[in-house]
């Protein structure tokens, strides 16, 4: 399945040989920057399904509550268009599609979260047809799901990887403004950060991208990933050009039709090599070959550089000599093409980097290469020996791609069979059918006469209807039955191939009847606003902060614990002191970690949970309730009330929706069923890859690693000096939160308007004094002893690296909508 930001890309895509293309409109798209209209839809539709490939819709965001109407609107007119399937993230909107337009397959997005077994069943049992994983699991993961479920599974196999769990990263909207779960990522995680480690600067050598993983290439564990059962592979690249799509496309189609077949490996070196041309952070097959901590983020740069052609080894007065590397044995450095001096070691790559076109490249004798520019391209004095060589642009790999960007005739086939029946006085039938089985007849019209000479023979058919040059058709296999000696002019073959032709075409481009049902109307549905004291909710990580919080005496604590070997005895201890008890669940499980939700349910007290997963598990096998969390991802009225329906008692909304949403909701599906976060630091990033491990230790994984998260505090330092602590889970997941400590105290009087009792406050890195006081000043605003003005001075006082209203802002004409045309 092939990505099409636009026209270019669709079309190359096809040319190329994908199955499948999946692309956006202008909105509902997690890649906001590109997309077609709703009125080039239908003929989006009839370019793909002509020439044989499906066309599925990327509906892949959150949709927030004044986007409901809209949504509905839209789903009609592209189930019309004949898309063959919708890509979804929000709940309500699988819930919506489902009633909207029955028919219409519906595959959850990796942006769902969904790494276990148990997501997949809830997924499915919600109206998914197809699940795409998270990115971050292994084929052995992979192979145990299908095994499981048998569902209809899709991975990425290529492409850029986001160094968060999709639909768990919130530093967009934490420090742009803007939201990945809306389409608007801003690549935070392609920054530089600085590593504290217990406050102190670690040095990393030309590690300055600690979040920046490599892209993902699975081109040689196609077999395997074909055997663990995978339906569908998935190419990355909305945002990229024509040429990537091109050459990413092809090149696994062929490694596809190879693994298929069981037939060798077949892509050379060189093409291996193209596709790190055209676009490249450097390639690797990273989760899918299992966890290595060492090997997903190098961290010396976080952008595409192409292909590494060598190490400077001297610098001359008007020309530099290269040690080649590797890849100059597979497409060597020449004129033309265009190089780049990567100086990590010594100079920022956020600076300007030095590079140019190769004017002349000269073998020396002891095989370096010299290397000249055109005169003042290059300024040598901003390169050193020792400096790495990056071939940038290769006017070889623009060839590679010139044969499917403009054809003049179609480059990817389909194959047909015809079955032709024929005989003396008969008419001549011919039954033309594509690979799906759909099939079209022509037929001579009259009768066939005798043959005075040469009769009408099967290879005479082959060779007239196999002329389908100009045709996106090629005839894979002829059969004819033919009674007695028939004659068939030429004229009337080419007539009726021309037919075939036309009548396949026809019959490709008409898009699938479907039900389409009335969308529901959407108005406000407040509800009784609950009637009864606030109740305070707090989450600690340690210890310490546990006993600050028994102190302080809200009305719960919630435990989310590194170590599970350390939350019972807490549990025990809260219950012996008479307070209430709650634990957090991680926010992903895989399949194989279902011993954690076990333990979580035989601690007997209420549960936060955080991945659909976990829900699926826990909802029927426990008597205490279940809490739904901020990483379940409700942003409207559908989806909250689809989660409380599915037996959860509380549901915190997506850090997506700001203060006055979070109110709305509260009064459409019940203030006492919400419970709103008043101060936390935002999980900005969830990642599986470990910063401890990577750059404390040598180690690979857990096994090895020795388990400096137990006794570091770590945090990334961005540019503009803002510490981030980092804390790794129970399943050495890491969450990276925001420095400054989001609160809400310039809505806590709206939300108390809004009905809303149950409050949360988070604690990450604060001190046990800091938890006690923060709660303090939180429980003197609940009992109307400050204001909230009041409340917002002493947070700032009290919280460690400062206070900021983050996600909650309302922005002004937030909840004005575009309608798609």
């Amino acid at each position: 399945m092939s990505p099409a930001g636009y026209w270019p890309q669709l079309n190359v895509a096809i040319e190329a040989g994908a199955d499948a293309c999946y692309f956006g409109l202008k909105h509902f798209t997690a890649r906001a920057k590109v997309g077609f209209d709703l009125a080039e839809l239908p003929d989006v539709m009839r370019t793909l399904h002509r020439r044989g490939v499906r066309g599925y819709l990327t509906f892949n965001t959150l949709v927030f509550e004044h986007e409901l109407a809209e949504a509905a609107r839209v789903l009609g007119p592209i189930a019309d268009a004949g898309v063959d399937a919708i890509i979804v993230q929000d709940l309500g909107v699988l819930r919506l599609a489902r009633e909207i337009a029955p028919d219409l397959v519906l595959h959850a997005s990796t942006q769902t979260s969904i790494a276990s077994a148990e997501g997949v069943r809830f997924a499915m049992e919600q109206g998914a047809d197809r699940v795409t994983l998270a990115r971050e699991l292994s084929l052995e993961e992979v192979a145990a799901i299908y095994e499981k479920t048998g569902a209809e599974l899709e991975i990425f196999v290529h492409g850029a990887l986001c160094v968060s769990y999709s639909g768990q990263c919130f530093s967009s909207e934490a420090w742009g403004g803007r939201s990945a779960n809306r389409g608007l990522c801003a690549q935070a995680c392609r920054l530089p950060y600085e590593m504290l480690v217990d406050g102190r600067l670690k040095p990393l050598a030309d590690a300055r991208y600690l979040l920046s993983p490599g892209d993902l290439s699975a081109l040689r564990h196609l077999p395997q990933i074909i055997e663990a059962g995978v339906t569908s592979l998935k190419i990355e690249g909305r945002y990229k050009d024509a040429d990537y799509v091109a050459l990413a496309t092809r090149t696994y189609r062929q490694a596809v039709d190879d693994a298929w077949a069981g037939r060798a490996f077949s892509i050379t070196p060189r093409q291996e090599l193209a596709l790190e041309q055209v676009y490249s952070r450097g390639l690797g097959p990273y989760f899918i070959s299992g966890v290595n901590h060492q090997t997903v983020v190098t961290g010396r740069s976080p952008r595409h550089r192409g292909v590494r052609i060598g190490v400077v080894a001297e610098v001359r007065e008007q020309s530099l000599c290269i040690a080649p590397g590797a890849a100059h044995g597979i497409a060597p450095l020449k004129p033309g093409d265009g190089v780049v001096f990567d100086a990590a070691d010594w100079r920022s790559p956020q600076e300007e980097e030095e590079g140019g076109r190769v004017y002349r490249v000269d073998l020396l004798l002891d095989g370096r290469l010299e290397v000249g520019f055109a005169n003042n391209a290059v300024n040598f004095r901003r390169v050193r020996a020792g400096d790495l060589v990056w071939r940038t642009h290769d006017p070889d790999v623009d060839r590679l791609v010139r044969p499917f960007l403009d054809p003049s005739a179609p480059v990817a086939k389909q194959p047909v069979t015809v079955h032709v029946t024929a005989g003396e006085s008969r008419a001549l039938r011919a039954r033309w059918t594509l690979p799906g089985g759909q099939y079209v007849v022509v037929e001579s019209g009259e009768p066939l006469p005798i043959a005075q000479n040469r009769g009408l023979t099967e290879e005479t058919l082959k060779e007239q209807f196999g002329r389908l040059g100009n045709t996106p058709y090629e005839l894979a296999d002829l059969e004819a039955d033919i009674a007695g000696c028939c004659f068939a002019p030429a004229s009337l073959l080419n007539r009726m191939r021309r037919e075939a032709v036309d009548k396949l075409q026809q019959l490709q481009a008409c898009p699938a009847a479907r039900r389409i049902c009335p969308a529901p109307e959407f108005h406000a549905r407040p509800r009784k606003r609950a009637v009864g004291a606030a109740q305070l909710h707090v989450l600690v990580r340690n210890s310490d902060q546990l006993e600050a919080a028994l102190a302080a005496g809200p009305h719960s604590i919630t435990l989310d614990y590194l170590d599970l070997f350390g939350l019972r005895p807490s549990v025990q201890r809260v219950k012996a002191a008479g307070a209430e008890i709650r634990v957090a669940s991680p926010r992903i499980l895989k399949t194989g970690e279902s011993r954690i939700t076990g333990f979580l349910a035989s601690l007997d007290c209420p549960i936060l949970v955080r991945d659909t997963g976990t829900l699926y598990a826990l909802r029927n096998k426990v008597a205490q309730p279940l809490i739904g969390d901020f990483s379940l991802n409700a942003a409207n009225t559908l989806t909250a009330e689809t989660y409380l329906e599915l037996g959860l008692t509380r549901l915190t909304p997506t850090h997506d929706l700001n203060a006055a949403q979070i109110g709305a909701l509260a009064e459409s599906v019940g203030s006492e069923r919400i419970e709103a976060i008043a101060y936390h630091h935002l999980p900005v990033f969830y990642t599986e890859h470990c910063v401890f491990c990577r750059f404390l230790s040598t180690g690979t994984t857990h096994r090895d690693c020795g388990r400096p998260c137990e006794r570091h505090r770590v945090a990334l330092r961005d540019s503009q000096g803002r510490a981030h602590p980092v804390v790794a889970d129970v399943g050495c997941r890491n969450t990276v939160f925001g420095g400054e400590a989001q609160e809400a105290s310039a809505h806590m009087d709206l939300w108390r308007a809004s009905g809303i009792t149950h409050f949360r406050l988070e604690f990450v890195h604060e001190s046990a004094r800091q938890v006690q006081e923060v709660t303090a000043v939180f429980q003197a605003y609940l009992a109307n002893r400050l204001n909230a003005a009041e409340l917002h001075r002493d947070l700032r006082r009290l919280a460690p690296a400062g206070v900021t209203e983050g996600s909650l802002f309302i922005a002004p004409g937030f909840d004005r909508f575009p309608i798609l045309q």
